[in-house]
């Protein structure tokens, strides 16, 4: 158990920062989750829109620091690579 003022401090933070990065990473996931329907829909239209909303949705998770940019970037091209060879 913390016992310092300051570091009782980082706990409250360390408390809130983990809320908003859990909704980020929610958001992003219902995002992607949504890609991922319309890819197995095998609707290309609604995949091609999916994929315009969830690429920045990825690409700020990745800014925040929720997930890896490297990680988001992958993840962009994949589902990229995905819409395009549904014909």
């Amino acid at each position: 158990m913390a016992n310092t003022t300051s570091a009782k401090k980082a706990i409250r933070k360390i408390a809130a920062r983990t809320e908003v990065n859990k909704d980020r990473r929610s958001r992003m996931r219902t995002f992607i989750r949504k890609v991922e329907e319309a890819l197995a829909s095998g609707d290309k239209k609604a995949a091609e829109v999916a994929l315009r909303a969830a690429q920045p949705e990825i690409m700020r998770a990745a800014q925040k620091g929720v997930i890896h940019k490297n990680t988001a970037s992958r993840k962009v091209s994949r589902f990229s690579q995905r819409v395009k060879a549904l014909a």
